[in-house]
């Protein structure tokens, strides 16, 4: 139940992300297509062989038509260039990275380049790389080259990234580039970039874009050289905790971070557990630890719940939580979480009665039957099984139904089918 992270692979043509962000492309993107007039035969074998030089390499104008391309992109994007190749666009590198069909083509054909066209592309795009960092296109291009260029290569353009981190990690496809650039250079580089962030890492946590750089620097970067992140957060992991963005920020230090770095994290999850739980965000870190967590840690949130198990498995956000607690408590713990609601007396008020029929508790019940011990498990079907007509009314009810009948189907013969009306045996095995 954690909230997912962004993908940076480039989307197929015609998008949702396109079409989002072709208002903020330039002028040139804005534009219809050009669409040529059906030429005459002798047209046609004129623009035959102006498309033949084109593709010898042997056009060096960069004449504009009304669309602000260049012939050749233009060629290129009606399909008039046929077999281009890399070496056919010196001198239009640039210009192709910041077109989204263009862009494409030298992504592929950078996956296959050889040594010397990667070359030639990174002397080309080097000067304008800042530029191509920021692009709805271009950033495609960089991020192939930290992919697939060489060790000198990946560091020239992390050099262009220095000095500029903070504004790259703001900007919604620069924060891409910065994330490549950690992933894929060597450690002392990673450090300078990361160390870029230093006093500002509240500014990008709480950023769309940012706080996916901070996340990366967590992942990759030496722990010892974060440190400035951790103390960054000192009194503030509840409101983080409860931020959309926020919230993955501290997911990633419980995943990474060191022991002794997790310690005051921990301290005031602890301290905020109550409001946290039932929180929109703050319940995927408090799942977080439920799942991840030290033994003693996941103790002292079950500690909070018990007692309240029906109230807080009613709850949209809070229910999510006490499935975990119910799925990931120690034995004795799960133990007194299920007796909570099996041992209350039978009647309209009884807890398991509610759960059955609420849109969130139910599935808290559903997992009670899962994870149960044998003893309990009878003890819960005991209880629900003479609720199975009232149970048939309700959406959620016909959940609880469905996993009735699949422990019954495992159970021994001398159990009866569900809305026979026969109680449960008590040598009856679960």
């Amino acid at each position: 139940m954690f909230l997912p992270l962004n993908s940076f692979s480039q989307p197929p043509p015609n998008t949702q992300q396109f079409n989002a962000t072709q208002s903020q492309a330039s002028g040139r993107l804005a534009q219809p297509h050009q669409h040529q007039q059906p030429q005459q035969p002798q047209q046609q074998q004129q623009q035959q062989q102006q498309n033949s030089k084109t593709l010898n390499g042997n056009i060096t104008n960069k004449e504009q038509n009304a669309s602000g391309r260049s012939q050749l992109l233009e060629d290129f994007r009606n399909n008039l260039a046929v077999n281009l190749q890399l070496k056919d666009l010196v001198g239009h590198l640039v210009e192709f990275s910041q077109d989204q069909h263009g862009s494409r083509f030298i992504q592929q054909k950078l996956e296959r380049a050889t040594a010397q066209e990667k070359q030639m592309v990174y002397n080309e795009i080097l000067p304008a790389s800042y530029n191509l960092m920021t692009d709805v296109f271009g950033n495609y291009v960089i991020q192939k080259f930290f992919e697939f260029g060489t060790p000198e290569q990946k560091l020239g353009l992390a050099q262009r990234i220095k000095g500029h981190v903070l504004p790259l990690a703001l900007q919604m496809y620069g924060c891409r580039i910065v994330q490549k650039a950690l992933e894929s250079v060597p450690a002392s580089m990673q450090v300078e970039i990361a160390k870029e962030l230093d006093g500002l890492v509240q500014k990008c946590v709480k950023d769309q874009n940012g706080n996916h750089v901070v996340q990366k620097c967590i992942e990759c970067v030496e722990t010892s050289q974060i440190q400035f992140i951790i103390d960054a957060f000192k009194g503030q992991v509840m409101s983080l905790s409860a931020h959309p963005y926020g919230c993955r920020i501290i997911q990633r230090i419980l995943e990474h971070c060191s022991a002794e770095q997790k310690v005051p994290i921990m301290e005031e999850l602890h301290q905020n557990c109550d409001f946290l739980i039932s929180d929109q965000y703050g319940n995927y870190v408090i799942q977080h630890v439920l799942e991840q967590g030290k033994p003693e840690d996941k103790a002292k949130i079950v500690a909070k719940v018990k007692t309240k198990v029906l109230q807080l498995s009613q709850h949209k956000f809070a229910s999510n939580v006490m499935e975990k607690c119910v799925a990931f408590a120690s034995l004795p713990d799960r133990t007194q979480l299920i007796d909570e609601v099996c041992n209350a007396p039978d009647g309209q008020n009884c807890p398991l009665y509610i759960m059955m029929k609420d849109q969130f508790a139910n599935y808290v019940v559903q997992r009670m039957i899962d994870v149960a011990d044998a003893k309990q498990r009878k003890q819960l079907i005991s209880k629900l099984r003479p609720h199975v007509a009232i149970l048939r009314k309700f959406t959620y009810g016909k959940h609880i139904i469905s996993k009735l009948e699949k422990h019954y189907g495992k159970s021994s013969n001398e159990i009866p089918p569900i809305g026979a009306g026969a109680p449960v045996s008590a040598n009856a095995g679960c």
